[in-house]
């Protein structure tokens, strides 16, 4: 039986131009006690592939990070899939604000140590002991409040096209460098002020959370279903949009438009710009901001290196690409010395 996806990412944008169906991008997460990911992983990808499931899902044995899309017209039988597990009954889905029929083009459900990467030993406090979680009104009310510290915990790739008014943006590469980070310039205020996080969809704040109470943080605050749901209660209700720019996204559409605002800049030539981009040289493909004049002028690259290895033959590129492995700027998205305008 196939347990895995056979499909390059062309033969799949091929599929679903001619299915012409509207697809949804959804995301969820749930921390819970799981036995066998391995069994539960082979389980989901048996029951999500005929549905036409695509995406990226983390199982560990502490829970389930996933971040998918499927044909509009088999969401009720996903639901009722997820509704028969038990920890994943009327659970919270967060449905994307601008839909992409591409979002994803492959169905990988992979078993890993933790679903996200946190770096914590979870031995040593108790997870569950989160802190308070707030609704879009509530939100607001306390970021509005002067005792108030709001932290963004994300990586500087998503704070820097898009944040809350007001929140520190602490200039990291990974969600494990905040934690240590964020402890230590905070570490006066453990007491005296209110700690309220967010997220793209709440899950890092859930980890996050318990993490700071157990280091002496006494108010700690979070935006439940993080950025995503906050949007989806400002439009449905009504309420004011504290938060400005795009909210970066993982999958091929990487952003969502949250406020007319441009908090960001081109990576080259500095104009006012929050279009993320990858490189278009495959032993780059480094993730920075690019403008569209820049776009045409390099060619989708980054440099002029770049741009020059990009216009070869393809089999000499991958002759250039042999026997090296990935470029470490891959993974130190938009750090580069060829970004003259990196903040």
């Amino acid at each position: 039986m196939q347990l895995y996806n056979k499909l390059s990412a062309e033969e799949r944008a091929q599929l679903i131009d001619e299915a012409g169906k509207d697809r949804l991008t959804i995301s969820f997460y749930q921390y819970h006690n799981i036995g066998n990911p391995q069994v539960f992983r082979d389980h989901l990808f048996i029951t999500w592939d005929p549905l036409e499931v695509l995406g990226r899902i983390y199982v560990a044995k502490e829970g389930i990070n996933a971040q998918l899309s499927l044909p509009a017209d088999r969401f009720h039988e996903f639901k009722a899939h997820l509704d028969s597990i038990s920890f994943l009954k009327d659970i919270r889905l967060n449905v994307a604000i601008e839909q992409d029929n591409k979002s994803f083009l492959k169905l990988k459900v992979k078993v890993r140590d933790k679903i996200v990467a946190d770096g914590l030993n979870d031995d040593l406090f108790d997870v569950t002991n989160k802190g308070v979680h707030l609704n879009a009104e509530e939100f607001n009310k306390l970021l509005a409040d002067p005792n108030t510290i709001c932290v963004d915990m994300r990586n500087h790739y998503e704070s820097e096209i898009g944040h809350f008014d007001g929140a520190l943006t602490p200039d990291v590469d990974t969600f494990r460098d905040s934690l240590d980070i964020i402890e230590a310039d905070l570490k006066d205020h453990k007491e005296d002020k209110n700690l309220l996080m967010y997220c793209t969809g709440g899950i890092r704040c859930e980890k996050a959370s318990a993490y700071y109470k157990y280091k002496g943080f006494k108010n700690v605050f979070q935006l439940e279903g993080g950025i995503i749901e906050y949007t989806r209660q400002v439009n449905e209700k009504g309420i004011e949009n504290k938060f400005k720019g795009k909210n970066f996204v993982f999958d091929h559409r990487k952003s969502e438009r949250i406020s007319e605002d441009v908090v960001s800049n081109c990576h080259q030539c500095g104009e006012s710009c929050d279009t993320h981009v990858n490189c278009a040289n495959e032993a780059c493909h480094l993730l920075f901001i690019q403008c569209d004049s820049c776009n045409k002028k390099m060619e989708e690259c980054c440099s002029v290196e770049c741009k020059e290895i990009n216009a070869l033959p393809y089999e000499e590129q991958k002759e250039l690409r042999k026997g090296k492995s990935n470029s470490n700027k891959i993974f130190k998205k938009g750090r580069s010395e060829v970004l003259k305008f990196k903040k």
